[in-house]
């Protein structure tokens, strides 16, 4: 009966419909003070009295003053108790204001921590917040919840959360964090978008094997590997049964996985948005802005396909589910190798076999679809003409950061690729694409998991002229969140500045920069300097004068 009033029904419609905040999500995230069916049945008697059973806004808020409260009730203040002051990676950063602010972001979380408050277990009729055992980090302003790819202040995805407290050496916080994935995925047979019931039915990328491959990194823990496992697997196959298209082309079937989600209505927490922008259009419009939404770039030219079946248009040619995106393979295709490798150290070789061989097949169907030896990348590949997007996108390069390549030489080509992509040419990092669409995954814009993702592919290449490359970028990404590391998602163009664009305001406490940024720190600490810039020429040519100009 929750459902009806935070994911369907009259009370969700006439209440985002009437524009009552500035922000659809703060209706979703109320409190009830009464049992659902009791405020279903108060507010069909209240509109019985109107025309059109239409409620006037005035006495839609006495009707939300009565029957519920205002939204963050949900959660208590939680410190962390296995932080403390001197990690050790502190020490591997030379450069003294790097050091500083290091130790600034290591203090951070002490603040971040939240615990669900017991009546949300006690009471889940109450509340839209889905309640997980352990304490959580969530994200800052619009968001009040746990999530699976957006968390809280200065993170982009958990898995980089995960990496950021298990260099603070907050291994108990970590292995929590992933319990609680770990509950959602044997509740729902997934992960779910974020820790609300109006998420339930989409997921977001699949990045909880690589969460318990850090954390089993540092701890060797193999009951903990033991314990997950299943839920794991249980996951996998949810994207495998759910999330995945058999393409036929030339006579051969290649099986690949996509982001679809069967929800043929607007999205709770957009509720107004997604009505408006689908006005004149079919119904299926919601489940492209749906499944954008599960992709975690929501939204971006990425997903365009217009009436001609180019990658072009406006946010209502949005298609994601027509597409088969190369950096959603590439993860698929780590989570396959990485699930052979724990059915390995706990003796099961049958079970790492069944993975190695679904490891191979896939290896085989990214290069047979989306790589293009021509242009040295992988592309996402259009079920709507059958052709690869080569528009310039990071996640372009999300294969090579997988390692879901067959011949070293297609590392190579993709190193070449990025440098003459246009996409280095910016002093404040590598922008989500090059297209100014007005939405937050393109133009200007950057995010962090995607400057950390190309950098950790380039750095792992057997390659003096990658690795140097990869510096570069650290470096530069470093400095720009040095100067504004407080701010949400960064503008590739400005110094600093936060980008912009998108479904909602900037956020504060929203830069999901701390964990990648510890990890860089952690990695480079010894060459970083806050000194200015120290790209080479002979690496990134013709970039030093953009790149100067912007640091002085």
């Amino acid at each position: 009966m929750c459902k009806s009033i935070y994911c369907t029904g009259e009370v969700l419609r006439q209440v985002q419909m009437a524009k009552l905040f500035d922000d659809d999500k703060y209706f979703v995230d109320m409190k009830l003070t009464t049992a659902p069916e009791v405020v279903v049945e108060a507010f069909a008697n209240l509109s019985s009295g109107f025309p059109n059973k239409t409620v006037p806004s005035s006495e839609l808020r006495k009707f939300l003053q009565t029957y519920f409260e205002e939204p963050g009730k949900e959660f208590e203040q939680w410190t962390p108790p296995d932080w403390h002051s001197k990690p050790k990676f502190l020490s591997r950063v030379s450069d003294s204001k790097y050091r500083s602010w290091a130790e600034e972001l290591h203090s951070l979380w002490k603040s971040l921590g939240r615990k669900i408050r017991d009546d949300v277990r006690d009471h889940p009729e109450l509340y839209s917040q889905i309640y997980t055992p352990h304490p959580v980090v969530v994200p800052g302003g619009r968001f009040r919840e746990l999530y699976y790819w957006l968390v809280f202040l200065f993170f982009r995805d958990s898995y980089w959360v995960i990496n950021g407290l298990l260099l603070s050496e907050m291994t108990e916080t970590a292995r929590g964090m992933i319990l609680n994935f770990v509950y959602l995925v044997e509740r729902y047979g997934f992960v779910p978008n974020g820790g609300r019931v109006y998420y339930e039915r989409r997921s977001q990328p699949p990045f909880l094997p690589l969460m318990v491959e850090s954390f089993y990194e540092v701890t060797g823990d193999k009951d903990f590997l033991r314990q997950v496992l299943p839920a794991l697997e249980t996951e996998y196959s949810f994207w495998m049964q759910n999330r995945s298209l058999a393409v036929s082309m030339s006579g051969l079937t290649h099986i690949l996985n996509r982001y679809n989600v069967p929800v043929d209505r607007p999205r709770p927490e957009s509720y107004s948005d997604d009505v408006e922008l689908a006005e004149g259009l079919s119904k299926k419009l919601w489940i492209e802005l749906t499944s954008g939404a599960e992709s975690g770039w929501d939204f971006s030219s990425r997903w365009y396909i217009d009436s001609t079946g180019r990658n072009n248009g406006t946010l209502r040619d949005t298609q994601t589910s027509s597409i088969l995106p190369a950096d959603l393979n590439a993860i698929m295709c780590r989570n396959e190798r990485l699930l052979a490798s724990f059915h390995r150290i706990l003796g099961n070789e049958e079970k790492a076999a069944e993975y190695e061989k679904a490891l191979s097949a896939r290896i085989k169907v990214v290069e047979s679809l989306l790589w293009d030896a021509e242009r040295g990348a992988w592309f996402d590949f259009s079920l709507v003409n059958e052709t690869r997007h080569t528009s310039f996108y990071p996640s372009n390069l999300a294969p090579l950061w997988a390692q879901c390549y067959s011949n070293p030489e297609m590392a190579n080509q993709a190193v070449q690729y990025l440098t003459g992509s246009g996409g280095l040419d910016y002093p404040n990092g590598v922008p989500t694409s090059l297209r100014e669409s007005g939405q937050q995954w393109d133009m200007p814009n950057a995010w962090p998991p995607l400057q950390h993702m190309i950098i950790e592919g380039l750095s792992g290449l057997n390659s003096a002229h990658a690795k140097e490359l990869a510096f570069s970028l650290a470096q530069r990404w470093i400095q720009t969140n040095w100067r504004a590391y407080i701010k949400y998602e960064y503008d590739v163009n400005g110094d600093g500045k936060p980008g912009g664009g998108g479904e909602y305001e900037v956020q504060l406490g929203f830069g999901w920069t701390n964990g990648a940024a510890l990890q860089l720190l952690n990695q480079y600490g010894d060459r970083l300097s806050s000194g200015g810039s120290v790209l080479s020429a002979s690496v990134l040519p013709g970039l030093v004068y953009s790149i100067l100009k912007s640091l002085f």
